[in-house]
C-alpha cells in the first residue's frame, strides 16, 4: 500500500526555499520512527528517493528480521 502526500515550500524574504516532505503517521509508525530520529535522503534518480536509517533500534532489526 502506498501513501500520498504533498511537497510544501517556503519561500524566504532573501530567495531562499525550504521544501518538506509530510510522512504520513501509518508510514512513520510502520517504520517506528520516533522523534527527532535521523534519516538520510539517497536520490537514487528523478523518480526514486530512498530513505536511509542512520541507526536501527535493537526492536526494529529484531521485527525486520522476522
Amino acid at each position: 500500500m502506498g501513501f500520498q502526500s504533498k511537497v510544501q515550500v517556503i519561500e524566504r524574504a532573501n530567495k531562499t526555499r525550504q521544501f518538506y516532505f509530510i510522512c504520513p503517521a501509518p508510514l512513520a509508525e510502520a517504520m517506528e520512527f520516533k522523534k527527532g530520529e535521523t534519516i538520510e535522503w539517497v536520490v537514487v534518480d528523478k523518480h526514486h528517493l530512498t530513505i536511509k536509517r542512520e541507526h536501527l533500534s535493537r526492536k526494529s532489526a529484531q521485527a525486520a528480521a522476522k
